[in-house]
């Protein structure tokens, strides 16, 4: 690269020497040839500005670890937060150890996403290697990235080449070598840092197989460069226009269709949240048998400390239940956040954003207005008339059926509050991942513990407009939690249960989600299955009648009732749901 006769950043100078042990002519800095904590300042104010300005194009290369399209935004946001963290006095008077350590800090507590944490742990070591100084000289910058990489590699389970990790080692490789030259200025070590990066960022795709089948290079390895080169634009008055050279045009992130799972092929190995926490108050045993558990629960494992006791954890898994336990074990959190990663694919090409995301990062959706609302998840045309009779906006669905439509189902309406009955159709973590993105948005969400659809009806039933919100929600979950709820179905694999092995069209009773009565006849397990559940009393049977039950099933079962338990009401419904052949409910 060639350097500037005048440095562009306003308020420094360069002056030009030549050395004849030196080919050409080198800058160097007229307050010392070396790096200032005015000048630490100015570099995250305009890598800042920098990332953002590219924010989609890091986004669009975003194929590793998860093909979710939220890199450049989680440098932003990252980054940002380190910015914000400064603070101080504008004239000079922090130092490049305080600045760089404010740098750090901010950058621990705002760490988004796997790059944000690695970018935040290679400011840790930064920090760590400059304490004290009150400027950076080539050597000291050599050193501190030399430290930034060691701190890395240290903290992440399963480092991958072809990573941002690769950028960071190459970066240190080059600012050591070039640091060892007698004659080497801060100038130097920072352009030879910032073009071995660049050489490793090309080679990212040699070096990982999912890069090269996309056709990109890796996207936070292309973050990083750009910080760096930002630094050799602070120390050389110029930053280097660089050309990436990719086998094809990158695709853009992977959407989810009628948000679902993302539309990729799924692996075995694939996870579905990204969790991250920090943790506070834990012994360095402690965060060692967390690391080992997460490294049990997922990958992309990556548990960073701030140098004062507290650590930043980040995890892809697929139970974020069982991740923040983890953590409990270790201390106490603060700053948890989930994400799923198929709500992020819905949320306008970007990852899905916390609460805490700046408007001007990425745009707010506008918040819900109107009385309030309750949205029902129902399998069935019959379910379907049902609900909406009773006043329920429904969201029918069939087996083909995710997060991100729940999502969306909640965005359409026009009511600022919202009671949703889920019905059992979706995981818990789905339905706590859609209230938290739904919350996000500023829409006032409440999931309420319908596990299936005759729970449903029953809280619907005491459903009252007139009252506030909290208090209809109680007492719709209440009498959802009242219902004893069970299935018919037939197994279509062999399988063992809590009453023994079934085989491949025997009739299986259910009680909740659990298998307690195996018949050859539908009918004799319809009949075991209702003196189960009805051992324990109750006055209404609720009945939902599914597409593929045959004739006279819901009658045999109601003639039953009124021989064995004449006092019972029996009520049925022709719900039309495929994933039962009846649903019934106790009351």
């Amino acid at each position: 690269m060639t350097k500037p006769d005048v440095c562009t950043t306003p308020g420094y100078s360069f002056r030009q020497r030549t050395n004849s042990d030196v080919e050409g002519c080198e800058l160097v800095l007229e307050v010392g040839d070396t790096v200032g904590g005015r000048a630490l300042r100015r570099w995250a104010e305009i890598a800042l500005q920098a990332l953002e300005e590219r924010r989609h194009e890091i986004n669009t290369l975003n194929v590793f670890p998860v093909p979710d399209g939220d890199t450049g935004t989680n440098l932003v946001l990252t980054l940002q937060s380190a910015v914000e963290n400064i603070g101080g006095p504008v004239d000079g008077a922090l130092t490049a150890s305080d600045v760089s350590e404010r740098l750090a800090r901010g950058a621990f507590l705002g760490a988004r996403g796997n790059s944000g944490v690695i970018v935040a742990q290679a400011l840790r070591g930064v920090a760590d290697a400059v304490a004290g100084h009150t400027t950076i000289d080539g050597r000291g910058l050599a050193d501190a990235l030399r430290r930034a990489s060691k701190l890395v590699m240290k903290a992440l389970s399963t480092p991958e080449e072809g990573t941002i990790v690769s950028v960071l080692e190459a970066a240190a490789e080059g600012a050591e070598k070039a640091a060892r030259s007698t004659d080497t200025t801060v100038c130097d070590v920072t352009v030879a840092a910032a073009d071995a990066a660049a050489d490793a960022l090309q080679q990212t795709p040699a070096q990982l197989d999912v890069l090269a089948e996309a056709g990109v290079v890796d996207a936070g390895g292309l973050g990083l460069v750009i910080l760096l080169d930002c630094l050799v634009e602070i120390t050389t008055g110029q930053r280097p226009q660089r050309r990436l050279q990719i086998t094809r045009t990158p695709a853009p992130p992977v959407a989810a269709s009628s948000g679902d799972r993302l539309s990729a092929p799924r692996t075995e190995t694939q996870q579905d949240y990204e969790v991250m926490y920090v943790v506070e108050r834990a012994e360095p045993e402690d965060i060692d048998v967390l690391r080992v558990r997460l490294d049990a629960l997922g990958d992309s494992v990556a548990v960073v400390g701030d140098g004062a006791g507290s650590w930043s954890v980040h995890v892809h898994c697929c139970d974020p239940g069982a991740a923040v336990e983890a953590g409990l074990a270790a201390g106490s959190l603060i700053r948890i956040d989930i994400t799923c990663f198929a709500l992020g694919a819905t949320n306008d090409g970007d990852c899905a954003v916390p609460s805490h995301t700046p408007a001007a990062v990425v745009p707010r959706r506008t918040p819900a207005t109107g009385e309030r609302a309750v949205l029902a998840v129902v399998a069935g045309h019959g379910a379907r008339e049902l609900f909406e009779s009773e006043g329920a906006s429904v969201l029918h669905v069939d087996t083909d059926f995710g997060p991100g439509r729940l999502l969306d189902a909640v965005r359409a309406l026009p009511s600022g509050d919202v009671l949703v009955l889920p019905n059992g159709s979706l995981p818990a973590q789905d339905v706590v991942a859609v209230g938290a993105q739904a919350r996000s948005e500023n829409r006032n969400v409440m999931f309420l513990p319908s596990s299936s659809m005759v729970q449903g009806l029953a809280a619907l039933a005491v459903h009252d407009p007139g009252r506030a919100t909290v208090d209809d929600a109680f007492a719709m979950s209440e009498a959802a939690a009242a219902v004893r709820w069970g299935s018919l179905r037939v197994a279509r694999e062999r399988a063992l249960t809590w009453v023994g092995q079934c085989e491949p069209g025997d009739s299986l009773g259910l009680s909740g989600h659990d298998v307690v009565v195996i018949e050859h006849d539908l009918v004799a397990a319809g009949v075991a299955l209702l003196d189960k559940i009805l051992a324990a009393g109750g006055e209404l049977v609720t009945m939902l009648v599914g597409a593929d039950a045959p004739a006279g099933l819901a009658e045999q079962l109601t003639e039953h009732l009124d021989h064995r338990h004449p006092a019972l009401e029996v009520v049925v419904y022709r719900g039309g749901q495929r994933s039962d052949l009846l649903q019934l409910g106790v009351e």
